[in-house]
């Protein structure tokens, strides 16, 4: 996956051509990742059903005759963050919706809890123009039921559009997309047209293996759990080989991971790899280990090593 710029960079395809960044942003768990999937047509965040699932600002690009959208899925923003790496997060949050050309405020349908009220908040700070997507309208069968909610919502707040879509069975993807092209500014792509992230393969095989850490370990492991890539070869047969340590908290978490006879790593290992292959288009051999390094989640200089900035 080559990620170099664009050498046509500089010249307009044509008069109207627009090209901007987008923030995704929301609280956790209200789609934003399956949403970023969707409009760029690529798996590129990993998803589950937990709440912060994304920890990293994950960039997604789209360029159609039309222009190029940079959409930046975020880590969702919420209260009580007690954690070092919450607060990490938290930030990364914020900053995004900082110099971009426009924000996407993600919702779920039919609420509007206090962490998506404080981040609107936040966006009012800024001058970028703002949609609300209101998320997972396919989980309603009756349809009224939305209207005193959104009506409620826009009594209350100011939003440029709004948008009913479902990000997991890919409705009223269009629509928002004209919404948010002819919101950006009309200059030329940064990225050539068939690039979908400026994130490396070596990024992108530490989140496939923790994202089976998030779908595989029950309760509160996952969120002890972080992945770092030791090694990322491509050995002379044209496989690439992957060496990957998981950091656990604790004795008895890394005893988990592992599983009796060692059943769970190498389950998550071939999960992993599985994808990996799909998304680098060539045999992966990965190796993993599990480690521990006690307290790393409120370690800030072991956040920075693990690539958790803001």
């Amino acid at each position: 996956m080559n990620h170099e710029l664009d050498p046509a960079a500089g010249t307009l395809p044509h008069e109207n051509f627009r090209c901007g960044t987008v923030a995704l942003a929301g609280r956790p768990n209200v789609g934003k990742s399956t949403l970023l999937n969707a409009l760029i047509g690529y798996r590129l965040s990993i998803i589950s059903p937990r709440p912060q699932t994304t920890r990293h600002r994950i960039l997604g690009i789209n360029t159609t005759e039309a222009g190029q959208i940079m959409y930046v899925d975020t880590p969702g923003l919420h209260r009580g963050a007690k954690r070092a790496m919450n607060r990490s997060l938290n930030r990364a949050a914020r900053s995004a919706i900082n110099d971009v050309d426009l924000v996407v405020q993600v919702i779920e349908a039919g609420r509007f809890t206090d962490e998506d009220e404080a981040l609107y908040a936040a966006l009012v700070e800024q001058s970028s123009p703002r949609l609300l997507v209101i998320n997972k309208v396919d989980l309603n069968k009756d349809k009224t039921v939305m209207l005193p909610f959104v009506a409620d919502l826009v009594a209350k707040h100011s939003y440029d559009e709004i948008h009913y879509v479902s990000a997991l069975k890919e409705q009223g993807l269009k629509e928002l997309e004209q919404a948010i092209l002819k919101r950006l500014p009309v200059q030329p792509p940064v990225y050539g047209e068939d690039e979908v992230t400026d994130r490396s393969e070596r990024f992108l095989a530490a989140e496939m293996v923790r994202e089976q850490l998030m779908l595989r370990l029950d309760q509160e492991l996952p969120y002890a759990t972080t992945v770092e890539i030791e090694q990322f070869n491509d050995r002379p047969d044209g496989i690439a080989e992957i060496h990957a340590i998981i950091w656990v908290e604790r004795d008895g978490q890394k005893a988990i991971v592992i599983g009796n006879g060692g059943a769970q790593l190498k389950a998550i290992g071939t999960s992993a790899r599985r994808h990996m292959e799909r998304m680098f288009e060539r045999k992966v051999f990965l190796k993993l280990w599990v480690k521990v390094r006690e307290g790393w989640v409120d370690d800030e200089n072991m956040l920075k090593k693990f690539g958790y900035t803001d």
